[in-house]
């Protein structure tokens, strides 16, 4: 008897010692956040252009962004939490061609977006300066979208170039001797960049960057708003057709669903890019015979002189642009442009303010030496003309 109620003490004592361990000890266990799909297709405004490279996303309740891009036919599978959520689609920054529809994302089922649903709005005020070479509007108008026609007199009027986002100035748009108005023209474009305008300059306009006057014959030369140092372009290509440019930037790959493209270059005297800066301008196209750059892209021009300016749609006032840090993936940061309500929550987590690719309320600016023919077909060379003209 004695023996069983020491071994029945023992057992007590036992159980309460298991029954009374440190709940510290115990395994912590998170439940997955619940998830479904949403798929869809990326279209311009005309209906039916499919759109390659947009970036697609939903934030969650803690500002983090679940985001995929659309393929080179427009379409997109984006992985995200469950429930009714805020779709963006985006091009470039953002701030010029986006979208947001709320969408019902199912638990661990797929949305299939209608046809018409995913289509990219414009939200820039753009306009252009006809050329005698080049008419990249006509890319604009056959994607749906609008832009204004304004003249070389009207650069030199800030009160004019400030009411618009982008500007596409074509080749041939500068008159060929000297008006009298080509300084005030310099410090406006140079005031336009600085406070978040983008510019498209093709060929012969490249003198609005790096001076000269129709175009640009040598290095070196009186006006233009950007430095010597950062580019140099004369007018000494001649006609011919470049066999497998080669497309060097990554993302406009992708975009592509291509990485080379033949360019046909119809009239000589083109504006070959002789040296650049290569920490300021991104190579976007190439010659591989030779590694000449025909197309760059740069983000890095501000001119901390330029007065501040209010530069664009109205539209955007309450939106702003950021670079996103993806927890755990802070190497690869992602330029969005959210409602303004959100940005404290956003800086709070440590996301920055401004593009991740440039200075924090400057513009883009594309410099092409080929461009849209006034006449003919020009090729795959569409296709990352309307790529331009997207992510400005």
């Amino acid at each position: 008897m004695k023996r069983k109620i020491t071994l029945l003490i023992l057992s007590l004592f036992v159980f309460s010692f298991i029954g009374c361990k440190d709940d510290s000890t115990e395994e912590s266990y998170t439940v997955p956040t619940p998830t479904g799909n949403v798929q869809g297709k990326v279209i311009a405004s005309n209906g039916s252009k499919p759109i390659g490279g947009a970036l697609v996303f939903v934030l969650d309740e803690n500002h983090q962004i679940h985001y995929t891009y659309s393929d080179a036919n427009g379409n997109f599978n984006l992985n995200a939490p469950s429930g009714e959520r805020t779709l963006h689609i985006q091009t470039g920054d953002g701030s010029n061609f986006r979208t947001e529809l709320v969408v019902n994302i199912p638990n661990n089922q797929t949305v299939n977006l209608d046809a018409s649903a995913a289509k990219l709005n414009q939200v820039a005020n753009i306009a252009y300066v006809a050329g005698a070479y080049d008419n990249i509007q006509e890319i604009v108008t056959n994607l749906g979208y609008n832009a204004d026609m304004i003249t070389f007199d009207n650069l030199s009027d800030i009160s004019v170039i400030s009411q618009y986002d982008i500007i596409f100035l074509n080749c041939g748009s500068r008159p060929s001797s000297a008006t009298g108005l080509e300084a005030a023209i310099d410090a406006n474009l140079a005031t336009f960049v600085s406070n978040g305008g983008s510019l498209y300059v093709s060929d012969w306009d490249v003198a609005y960057l790096t001076g000269g006057q129709r175009n640009s014959p040598s290095c070196g030369l009186a006006g233009g708003f950007i430095e010597d140092s950062k580019l140099c372009s004369v007018n000494s290509g001649s006609s011919s057709t470049i066999p497998g440019a080669e497309i060097s930037n990554p993302a406009l790959a992708a975009a592509m669903g291509f990485n080379s493209l033949n360019i046909e270059y119809d009239l000589g005297a083109w504006q070959r890019i002789v040296n650049y800066d290569t920490a300021f301008w991104d190579v976007l196209v190439k010659n591989p015979a030779n590694n000449e750059a025909l197309m760059l892209k740069t983000q890095n021009y501000n001119n901390q002189d330029a007065p501040h300016v209010q530069i664009g749609n109205a539209a955007n006032n309450g939106w702003v642009t950021i670079c996103h840090l993806p927890p755990g993936n802070n190497e690869n940061p992602i330029t969005i442009t959210i409602n303004e309500s959100a940005l404290n929550a956003h800086l709070a987590h440590g996301d920055n303010l401004g593009s991740c690719n440039g200075i924090s309320n400057n513009g883009t600016i594309y410099f092409t030496t080929f461009h849209n023919h006034a006449s003919g077909n020009i090729g795959n060379a569409s296709l990352i003309l309307e790529y331009v003209i997207l992510n400005l």
